[in-house]
């Protein structure tokens, strides 16, 4: 059937009503409903070429709008609503191999890093040791400790040619590791 058709038209206006009560009992809200049969009468009308005339049209619309209000209904279900964007933050991740990368750069910089300094960053930073702990460990004053770390940090910093801690990933041990933190007491 031709969609300029006079009775094709007709047909479509007449179906209304009983689309749009069809829909509300569907989706259970005017407005989602007032769109539904929308998409309806658009699908119809850009395929009216495939309706069979003497067939029966309210069948033919009605098959149409469910088919629509499934197949929409599956896409929400795969969906998620995010309207602060605070969903796909979460989901971001950094891509593997950068951070394999600049752990080869960092493991190969720690070994340019005098001995003591590299023991006492290791026992900070990567061990969890406090500082009072880590003076136990190594024999030495708190403060020698502090004044280490912190030595330790600022030159693995200049190795590995970073501007700031924010270029060494965004995960807390790396942030840890190479974070230059003023301490209050420096000895040798």
């Amino acid at each position: 059937m031709n969609q300029s058709s006079a009775p094709f038209k007709s047909e479509l206006i007449k179906a209304i009503p009983n689309m749009r009560a069809f829909a509300i009992s569907l989706t259970g809200n005017t407005d989602r409903a007032d769109d539904l049969v929308q998409e309806t009468l658009v699908k119809a009308w850009s395929n009216a070429s495939s309706f069979n005339e003497g067939t029966n049209m309210h069948a033919w619309l009605f098959t149409i709008l469910r088919n629509t209000f499934y197949s929409e209904f599956r896409k929400r279900k795969r969906e998620v609503e995010d309207v602060d964007g605070s969903m796909v933050a979460k989901l971001a991740s950094h891509p593997e191999q950068n951070g394999m990368m600049d752990f080869a750069d960092f493991r190969s910089a720690l070994t340019q890093l005098p001995i003591d300094q590299r023991e006492a960053l290791i026992l900070i930073g990567a061990a969890g040791f406090s500082y009072e702990e880590a003076s136990v460990i190594c024999g030495c004053a708190t403060g020698t400790i502090k004044s280490r770390v912190s030595r330790a940090r600022a030159l693995l910093s200049e190795i590995l040619g970073g501007a700031s801690s924010d270029d060494y990933g965004p995960d807390a041990t790396s942030q840890a590791v190479v974070k230059i933190k003023p301490i209050n007491t420096i000895t040798a």
